[in-house]
């Protein structure tokens, strides 16, 4: 049992044994700390322990000896082990651990070593993540020591904003907080936090100039906002040394690079942030309605949050991509509402890049497109970001370009992009071959295999929609949110997430949106793609071309080659 004691099944005889203790029968040695003696058995204490087995032997001084003196060890401590060898029991607590480790340590008694490993692991809370991380690192007791220092990293924010706790970290051995600094999960904290951390620390346990900069490297100083990194090196004494000089150097210089930071990304600039998430970008509850806000959706937990940042505008049919953790926005039509009048709206096409990056919460304008652009295509092959087709301003002719240069065979808008290896595929869409399309909606989809050069038609959606967003996750499955569907002659937003699974070719509705939405752009925050994985596509009909046309665009070749026609 926990908090109490631990506990191990012992041999039906040690309880004849204890009851023999108790009452002082056959008591054939007596064991000595502190000035307490302890009667006991001989025969027992050798079969439990490798230190009395080796004692008792017929040539050591001690194997006839009526009282065996252990000043190394606390009086409580021996009492503590004793009471293990004749009951399995341990009392554990902190003011007792100690003492009891020391004690199972000296005489080689391996079951109480892991009982204690094991209290441990099972009682570790913020007022004592730091006392148990040194007990494990002073006795070895390695699955312990990690996770004391998984918890002290888990919850650093916790501790960093108590008083109580954060005393008690000054305390914690150099081997335990080298682990928590390397640490890819530590939510809600600051890298500069981290950084007056370690330097409050190094105050209080001064450590060789090797100890220190090994400490300090640990620290992702392109974390850190330039302002605050240039005053804190040129004021503690630990951050002058050439190492961590020149490290601090190559965080400033990083600040320096603006639009190339994307391309410049290292372990010394990535969040503390391991766990997957889908951005929801946009959309409104209808249609020329978009907000501003940003969502995040964790696939696991089924959960949406607002993320702590709104879009710079209210924009719908807008380009969305990441490179290197940072969230791009392309074009789109910015659309102004009228005060007095909340029936009307102006949108315009707009050819802004807004760049959002999620270490410091900030967005920044970047080099706008070439061409205003609306329902446009964007993808990123070998971190270059590629706008394709869309719209120019109401009225203006659809585009056919791409934005490194090369036309596409027609223009089009309205389509959909995904990339396998260095290849583009593009599908769907209104082009000028035929404007005219259908107004009604078909819950058709398929998936398109570049291996093979086929598409195969899948399960249909349980519901017709079109509108929505569809994204893939790491586990192979397709999510789709929300849309619009028609529904007694009219249209209307949907809250519904459905989730296809690709081995099982089924679908099934996994949870609800906060609020209804179409139009929404996704970003995966992390995205990894092989050349072996598929691209999904929807067939509906509601603002997309009867003939889908499927282009592949090789950027080692810098060539275009048009794929054959696929039938309806």
């Amino acid at each position: 049992p926990l908090g109490g004691g631990e506990m191990v099944d012992p041999p039906l005889c040690t309880y004849a044994f204890d009851s023999l203790r108790l009452e002082g029968r056959m008591c054939d040695v007596v064991l000595e700390a502190e000035g307490v003696e302890y009667p006991a058995h001989r025969s027992l204490l050798a079969c439990s322990s490798d230190y009395f087995w080796s004692v008792f032997q017929d040539y050591t001084l001690e194997s006839g000896a009526r009282t065996i003196s252990l000043p190394a060890l606390s009086s409580l401590g021996l009492e503590q082990i004793l009471d293990f060898i004749y009951t399995s029991w341990i009392a554990l607590s902190p003011s007792t651990l100690e003492v009891t480790l020391q004690a199972a340590c000296y005489l080689q008694i391996t079951h109480a070593v892991d009982l204690c490993t094991r209290y441990i692991s099972e009682s570790i809370a913020p007022d004592n993540c730091c006392f148990f991380a040194n007990i494990a690192a002073r006795y070895g007791l390695s699955e312990a020591f990690d996770d004391s220092n998984s918890f002290i990293g888990s919850n650093m924010c916790r501790i960093l904003t108590s008083e109580e706790y954060k005393a008690e970290l000054m305390e914690v051995n150099i081997d335990s907080l080298q682990e928590v600094l390397v640490a890819e999960e530590m939510p809600g904290v600051k890298e500069i936090d981290l950084l007056q951390l370690v330097l409050d620390w190094l105050e209080c346990n001064p450590q060789s100039a090797l100890q220190s900069n090994a400490l300090l490297s640990r620290i992702r100083f392109g974390l850190i906002p330039p302002k605050e990194l240039s005053q804190l090196s040129a004021l503690k004494p630990a951050l002058c040394t050439p190492f961590v000089r020149s490290v601090v150097q190559k965080a400033l210089n990083y600040h320096l690079q603006g639009p190339l930071q994307p391309l410049l990304q290292s372990v010394h600039t990535s969040l503390r942030v391991t766990k997957s998430k889908i951005l929801l970008v946009g959309g409104g509850p209808e249609a020329n309605r978009p907000q501003n806000q940003i969502l995040t959706y964790e696939p696991r937990s089924k959960k949406f949050q607002p993320l702590s940042t709104s879009l710079p505008n209210k924009l719908q049919h807008q380009g969305v991509c990441v490179v290197g953790n940072f969230l791009f926005i392309l074009g789109g039509e910015v659309v102004h509402v009228d005060e007095e009048n909340e029936k009307s709206a102006v949108m315009t096409v707009t050819d802004q890049v807004w760049r959002y990056d999620p270490r410091f919460e900030q967005w920044e304008e970047m080099e706008p497109l070439l061409q205003k652009r609306a329902q446009l295509a964007c993808c990123v092959v070998e971190s270059v970001i590629f706008a394709i087709g869309g719209w120019g301003q109401r009225g203006e002719p659809v585009l056919s370009s791409v934005e490194s240069g090369v036309s596409l065979p027609y223009s089009v808008y309205g389509h959909a992009c995904a990339t396998v290896g260095t290849g583009i595929y593009i599908s769907g869409g209104i082009h000028v071959n035929n404007p005219e399309s259908s107004k009604e909606p078909f819950c058709d989809i398929e998936r398109y295999s570049p291996e093979q050069d086929l598409w195969t038609r899948l399960k249909p959606l349980l519901n017709d929609r079109f509108c929505y967003g569809l994204t893939t996750t790491g586990s192979r499955r397709v999510l789709m949110f929300g849309g619009r569907k028609w529904q007694e002659g009219q249209e209307v937003c949907t809250t519904n997430v459905l989730e296809y699974d690709t081995e099982y070719d089924a679908w099934r509705e996994v949870c609800k949106l906060p609020e209804p939405l179409c139009g929404i752009r996704f970003c995966p925050e992390k995205w990894h793609r092989s050349s072996k994985d598929t691209v999904e596509k929807d067939r509906t009909k509601n603002g997309i071309s009867d003939h889908c046309t499927l282009w592949s665009l090789h950027l080692e070749r810098r060539k275009e080659r048009t794929d054959k026609q696929m039938e309806k």
